[in-house]
């Protein structure tokens, strides 16, 4: 049974640094997608950043800026989320998700085309909290 459970959370200064972590048990696809979201109270869930598992293509969303980058440890089967730089605005639950079995590249083309959605998703995590304070 696939399980993803985040760490790393947790209160910094606006201008800190945060390093999620997702680690996936029994998630071994190599042709897979694994993405960040996170949603701020009263807001709606929005896409972080994703990544192919089989490499070679990774996905922001425009409120990045550069700051954050997402990687994979495939040998820890570990997702990371470094986050530099971070704001106020950046305060929010961090949920790691994984899509439900292979995908293809073609996954990634889409995401770039219509964004990062949570419906394209079927593994989810509990959430790790971010706070950044001015």
């Amino acid at each position: 049974q696939v399980q993803l459970v985040e760490s790393g959370g947790g209160s910094v200064q606006a201008g800190g640094s945060l390093r999620l972590s997702c680690a996936a048990s029994e998630y071994t696809y190599s042709r897979a997608s694994m993405a960040w979201f996170r949603q701020a109270p009263g807001k709606e869930r929005e896409g972080v950043a994703a990544l192919y598992t089989g490499g070679g293509s990774t996905y922001y969303g425009d409120f990045v800026e550069g700051r954050f980058t997402i990687s994979l440890d495939n040998a820890e089967n570990t997702l990371y989320l470094q986050m530099n730089y971070l704001k106020p605005e950046d305060t929010a639950m961090y949920y790691c998700a994984a899509t439900k079995g292979d995908v293809g590249m073609s996954f990634m083309t889409t995401v770039q085309a219509l964004g990062l959605r949570s419906a394209l998703f079927g593994y989810w995590g509990q959430g790790t909290q971010v706070t950044v304070s001015s």
